[in-house]
């Protein structure tokens, strides 16, 4: 049984690449499912024998509670952009300036989501979305359905791979059309019906949306160029987009970029661009990246669509540093795969050169294919009835008169007590860093704010008691408000640093609020320390412990953490434990080269733990620098300043003596 158990698998994978990726299948749709049939039967008698690449995964599925954290080996980058054909040579002519004879790989650029596969001995393992670039979700239980993704390689490798998850258009279509008959909302687009499909709970949902798949980077490859990397991809028996080509000169890339603007409508799938890529390895490597892109590739971003529908207002919105922006209120209308209601019209000067007026017919697009823009009025179809907007003279939160900022163009509330602060520290509470609630963005913190829906940290705790009420609201539905429900209820189970970070006490951020609550462990604890207390701790000097000393003496901060306990958000620590020793404590080290035995992220980790400090740049402050293989110019300035040098052998044998490794 196990050598006929076997012999199904290959034959129904190999069926799988014929049928999905080579558009040539040998077996009918029949004798598919009769050879599907007898191998989950076989699997169901002698379970003992069932493959980790059979495709009766891809038929069975799973449900997860929650999404787990997953941290990239290496950081999910994102492109910069350029968008006429003058960007597309200034990026070409950088890179050949110092690269003379380069070649370039241009490759369409899916309008999908991002994602990054592992692979272990050639058998699928994980997979992950980008997140923030350096920590994404685990999607596996989802990807695993996807039909075109191989659950074994051709080749037994260990691999990390890259690539986007997107929706064809038929997929689409049939996914909106079932929607309707079923009464449920429509997707806006492709790619937002492959993001919410991926994020499913249930891997069932994201199989009977049909997801599909190309992969296009090694962020560790052993070739010399990108274009071998992509065959190599492809000799994996992992899908490849079949439109890409190697351009050996400007011209190549101008041209491929030109028929593409002509031919995208025929694709079976979306595009929003061309990605170019410089080919050599060794190139793109010297060439490196900024803090956000890669120096090596951009994206070039298609002209975006441009549309008419009417301004029929602008209102004034305070925004956090008490700037007063005008912001159009458009007839709902679809641009780019979106509807756009709102843009903004950033100040009195842009809507003077752009000569809009209220009841005008406006040129609309996507900035970028993202950002709503108005690009002017519709001249001839004005009536007459059109209004010039007048400037407001007091704030519309708190009604104190404005005033104009150094520049003569922007206008702005002096009042430090406007609510529109308290829309700042609304914001910086929920955000990422701090208690990281999705679904709270900048712009509906604003407009929950400004609605009286929230008014204070309390009431994002009490938002559960208006479930119904935010399930009506225009652009809300059952789903967003569950999962925005969900994650505020999450944030509870915080570690007590994240609370402290995102109270937003003067000159608290996320390293000394992680140090008080390392050393006191619980709020109560802190609330109750004195100025003399908090100034001999590490780090805290007098003026922080004077802020942190001052937060808590108020009496409404008192009234607010106890309402906080209340609600049943946790005050605690409940993160790592440091150690003392006279190894890492108060040393400041920084790392620099490649150690063979440990990643540097999990060396930081460790003297952190033992309650030592990780910078990034050597300085007279500086008490260790650790450095591995090729450590390049902190070694050298290390040696300049005098500075304590720990090589390989000596940090390993520090860890071992510590039970580390």
């Amino acid at each position: 049984m196990q050598e006929r158990i076997k012999e199904l698998v290959d034959i129904l994978n190999k069926a799988n690449v014929e049928y999905y990726l080579n558009d040539n299948p040998f077996l009918s749709d029949n004798e598919y499912d009769s050879l599907l049939n007898e191998l989950a039967h076989l699997e169901e008698k002698y379970p003992e024998y069932k493959l980790p690449d059979s495709p009766t995964s891809k038929v069975a599925t799973k449900v997860i509670s929650k999404f787990e954290k997953v941290r990239h080996n290496t950081p999910m980058f994102s492109l910069s952009n350029v968008f006429n054909e003058e960007e597309v040579t200034d990026f070409y002519q950088k890179i050949v300036k110092d690269y003379p004879n380069s070649e370039f790989v241009c490759e369409l650029k899916m309008d999908g989501l991002a994602v990054s596969l592992n692979y272990e001995k050639g058998i699928f393992v994980r997979a992950a979305t980008r997140g923030d670039g350096v920590v994404g979700e685990d999607i596996t239980h989802n990807v695993k359905m996807i039909k075109t993704l191989p659950l074994k390689l051709n080749k037994p490798v260990d691999l990390e791979v890259r690539g986007e998850i997107f929706m064809s258009k038929k997929s689409f279509n049939e996914c909106n059309a079932k929607r309707e008959i079923e009464g449920l909302p429509l997707f806006q687009n492709p790619r937002n019906a492959a993001a919410g499909s991926i994020r499913q709970l249930d891997s069932k949902i994201a199989k009977e949306r049909d997801l599909d798949i190309y992969l296009y980077h090694i962020p560790s490859t052993t070739y010399k160029t990108h274009y071998e990397t992509m065959e190599y991809i492809k000799e994996l028996g992992l899908p490849v987009n079949p439109n890409l080509k190697l351009a050996k000169s400007l011209n190549d890339i101008l041209d491929y970029i030109d028929y593409w603007t002509t031919n995208r409508p025929n694709l079976p799938y979306e595009i929003d661009g061309i990605v170019l890529k410089l080919n050599d390895i060794e190139s793109q490597n010297a060439l490196g990246s900024t803090a956000k892109y890669p120096k090596w590739a951009t994206a070039y971003k298609f002209p975006a669509e441009e549309v008419i529908t009417k301004l029929s207002d602008i209102i004034f919105t305070v925004g956090r540093t008490g700037q007063i922006t005008p912001n159009a209120v458009l007839e709902p209308i679809k641009v780019a795969g979106s509807t756009v209601k709102r843009a903004t019209l950033h100040n009195m000067e842009y809507i003077k050169a752009k000569d809009l007026k209220i009841g005008d017919y406006v040129y609309l697009h996507k900035a970028g294919d993202v950002i709503p823009e108005v690009v002017g009025p519709v001249i001839s179809r004005r009536n007459g009835n059109e209004k010039i907007l007048q400037m407001i003279k007091n704030c519309p939160i708190c009604n104190t008169p404005l005033v104009k900022s150094n520049s003569e163009i922007d206008y702005f509330c002096p009042n430090d007590l406007c609510p529109a602060r308290n829309i700042e520290g609304l914001v910086h509470f929920v955000s990422r860093n701090a208690m990281n609630i999705d679904g709270l963005g900048d712009r509906i913190m604003e407009d929950f704010y400004n609605m009286g829906i929230i008014k204070n940290f309390k009431d994002i705790y009490e938002l559960k008691k208006r479930k119904q009420e935010l399930i009506e609201l225009e652009g809300f539905g059952t789903k967003s408000v569950e999962n925005l429900l969900d994650s505020i209820e999450e944030s509870k189970n915080n570690s007590l640093e994240r609370l402290l970070f995102a109270l937003g006490i003067p000159g608290i951020g996320q390293k000394t609020a992680t140090i008080l609550a390392k050393k006191y462990k619980d709020i109560d604890n802190l609330k109750n320390a004195n100025e003399e207390e908090l100034q001999q701790i590490n780090d805290i000097g007098e003026i922080l412990a004077c802020n942190v000393s001052t937060f808590f003496a108020s009496p409404a901060n008192r009234i607010l953490i106890r309402e906080l306990q209340e609600l049943g958000i946790n005050t605690t620590y409940h993160g790592e434990e440091t150690i003392e020793n006279d190894i890492f404590t108060n040393k400041k080290f920084v790392l620099t080269g490649t150690l063979s035995f440990i990643k540097r992220d999990e060396l930081k980790k460790i003297i952190e733990k033992y309650n030592g400090e990780v910078s990034s740049a050597v300085s007279s402050k500086t008490d260790v620098v650790i450095a591995g293989a090729d450590p390049g110019s902190k070694y050298d300035k290390a040696v300049s300043l005098n500075i304590e040098i720990w090589n390989e052998e000596q940090i390993r044998k520090i860890l071992e003596d510590l039970k580390e490794i």
